[in-house]
């Protein structure tokens, strides 16, 4: 059970677009023409490298031909110091160092090309591995910040419905008229809230009295007195807690992915008042995280080998874009390092693959906070 102050304001829906920070961009031709690390992608990083290692090796190169016409000259001056004869002893034993000073070079260019070689694969490993890790943390903290900064509006709309005096006229002196009418209020909320699945209103005992879509979820007269929704709302000591189900399929929505939210629903509409029932409305949990974790700005050809997760504490999956059964586990090694950190990578071995696992936590938005990890890991190609 959470508890959180806010003023009226904050019960818009969109209210998070208001709190987006106004920046202005610097387009003069002197700001764009100054380069900095943020510039360079990638592939730029791998190509400046390969340039490099290019460039090493025509020097090296270059240096193995002048060596190569060193050695034939100094075969040749052997040659001739010994048709000189005595005369050209001197010269012949100059020529001979000349021999065995290019046998030295060639050795050592030799060892500096397959040095150059070994360090320049070492270097675009590492590079791959650091900007590709960086990167995947970094999406990684995008899906986890929109996913709180989106549930943070569900808090806020479940305590500001909750006071609405259709619901609470509905518990306050419960009749066949007053249910009928709290239902439709409840669906007028649900044609301007499309995220909805439905919202359902409980008496103290947890039995559904109303709800939003009757024709399509036919949840009147179910009981949800043990639901983990209704017990922390049914303890709440006032209208500023809310209460929380995490990621399930719900019955109450024909077995939906769904997040459900909710409040106490209290004498007069007042956050202090007594207890009447509970409000819960259902949340879409897959319209808001298929598009986040399917829909991410990766190039194409990452996407179809890019995994994506969002889990709880307990390493229960949440939400993938690998089709994987909700609250079915995550057995990622060193799963230790994810819930420990703000944010990271590494890499491990997973599915038989080398992987590059990018992580971050909930950062939390305003007074709200999931408290869960986000993933996102590719594939080390050799």
């Amino acid at each position: 059970m959470s508890t959180a102050t806010n003023s009226g304001e904050n019960y818009d829906s969109h209210a998070s677009s208001s709190n987006q920070d106004d920046r202005s961009t610097n387009t003069s031709p002197q700001s764009q023409a100054v380069e900095t690390p943020e510039n360079h992608s990638e592939e730029d990083v791998t190509q400046m490298v390969k340039d490099l290692s290019n460039a090493l090796e025509s020097a090296i190169e270059e240096i193995e031909s002048v060596n190569s016409e060193t050695k034939v000259l100094a075969l040749n001056a052997r040659i001739e110091a010994a048709r000189a004869g005595s005369v050209g002893a001197a010269f012949g034993v100059v020529a001979q160092e000349m021999q065995t000073l290019s046998a030295k070079t060639s050795t050592i260019a030799r060892d500096m090309s397959h040095r150059t070689r070994e360090k320049t694969a070492n270097l675009m490993s590492l590079i791959d591995v650091t900007i590709r890790g960086t990167r995947l943390s970094d999406l990684a903290l995008v899906n986890i910040d929109l996913i709180d900064r989106n549930l943070y509006e569900r808090t806020c709309d479940v305590r500001w419905w909750a006071t609405d005096a259709s619901l609470v006229d509905a518990l306050t002196d419960p009749n066949a008229d007053r249910c009928n009418f709290a239902s439709k209020r409840l669906g007028v909320i649900l044609d301007a809230y499309t995220v909805y699945h439905d919202l359902v209103l409980c008496d103290q005992t947890g039995m559904v009295v109303a709800n939003g879509r009757p024709r399509e979820f036919a949840s009147v007269g179910k009981s949800e007195s043990h639901a983990e929704w209704f017990t922390e709302a049914a303890a709440s000591r006032s209208g500023d807690e809310y209460g929380f189900q995490s990621a399930h399929v719900s019955q109450l929505c024909n077995n939906q992915p769904s997040l459900i939210y909710s409040c106490g629903v209290r004498r007069d509409g007042n956050a202090n008042g007594d207890l009447l029932g509970v409000l819960g409305i259902l949340f879409n949990w897959t319209g808001l995280a298929e598009p986040i974790l399917t829909q991410m700005p990766i190039h194409p050809s990452d996407q179809a080998k890019t995994k994506a997760y969002i889990c709880d504490q307990q390493g229960r999956i949440l939400a993938s874009n690998q089709n994987d059964a909700i609250n079915s586990k995550l057995s990622l090694p060193e799963f230790d390092k994810v819930v420990s950190s703000e944010k990271g990578f590494y890499v491990a071995e997973y599915g038989k693959e080398t992987m590059c696992i990018g992580h971050a936590s909930s950062p939390g938005f305003e007074t709200y906070k999931t408290g869960w990890v986000s993933i996102v890991m590719q594939p080390i190609e050799d």
